[in-house]
């Protein structure tokens, strides 16, 4: 169903965040009617899988399917709970609020995600926690000011677990506050549909392509830190639409671009039949 949008919906402020084009996304298992159940209560979620597998475009596929705004933080080391909720600035008449992102999505309704939310110090997730329970409440302690949720703000984290160690984790008080909902790397057939609509390559070479991820992920801990995502593997269909041999953009492309042992998948799968040439042999 083609969501209509109109101008101003929402205020101007949650409209300026609202996902204009329908993103590209294929449904691979119930993840939809999972996260629609979740927003319906408007409930926590908790997105868990390898990096390239979609998360990200998940999220937005479900906030122009439901007609929400999306504001999204790119979470890091560095970022402070000031980054989040927000801080005063000094300007010509002296000193303004500026709200940060999560207090924007609080106050206008929009959905939250904070991508990679566990590369965040754990003193800054803390601040997610009121909002996170009964109370759906932010308190802004230094501006003397406590926010209740706007009645559509959900707030969406996502972390890639494979990354994670015992010094760099969620706190079990953050995990158990969310629906979690698990991610992975498509089916093989879905895999090469996406790989050739998103970068626009035949089926033949997506095809291809989707062989070496599949051999790479397998290597994973043999050889290789992370094998091949999706999102890469786009990539990599995306210069060879440009003229780029295929082993140069799977080398260049991948994450352990020197590493011999995917130097040797790429070759025994792009070579197999002779050539090196992206779309020829099987």
């Amino acid at each position: 169903m083609e969501v209509v949008r109109k101008p101003g919906d929402g205020g101007d402020v949650a409209d300026q965040y609202r996902v204009r084009k329908q993103p590209y996304y294929k449904t691979v298992a119930d993840e939809e009617s999972l996260y629609e159940a979740a927003y319906a209560r408007r409930m926590p979620v908790m997105l868990k899988g390898p990096t390239g597998c979609g998360k990200s475009r998940f999220v937005e596929h479900m906030a122009y399917k439901l007609d929400k705004p999306l504001i999204t933080v790119a979470c890091n080391e560095d970022m402070t709970a000031s980054d989040l909720v927000g801080r005063y600035l000094l300007d010509k008449d002296g000193t303004k609020w500026q709200d940060g992102p999560l207090t924007t999505a609080a106050r206008v309704g929009a959905i939250c995600y904070l991508d990679e939310v566990v590369e965040a110090r754990q003193d800054t997730t803390v601040v997610i926690h009121p909002l996170t329970d009964h109370r759906r409440n932010l308190p802004l302690d230094k501006k003397g000011e406590l926010i209740e949720a706007h009645p559509d703000f959900q707030l969406v984290i996502s972390y890639n677990p494979g990354y994670q160690s015992l010094m760099k984790d969620l706190k079990q008080s953050t995990k158990q506050r969310f629906a979690a909902l698990d991610f992975d790397y498509p089916a093989e057939e879905l895999e090469v549909e996406i790989v050739a609509q998103e970068s626009g390559i035949d089926t033949e070479t997506a095809a291809r392509l989707v062989q070496i991820g599949h051999r790479s992920r397998n290597l994973k801990g043999h050889g290789l830190d992370e094998g091949i995502s999706t999102r890469l593997l786009v990539y990599a269909g995306q210069m060879i639409g440009e003229g780029i041999e295929p082993v140069a953009c799977l080398l260049y492309t991948s994450p352990s671009p020197r590493d011999h042992l995917a130097h040797l998948v790429c070759r025994l799968l792009l070579e197999k039949r002779g050539g090196g040439g992206g779309g020829g042999g099987g």
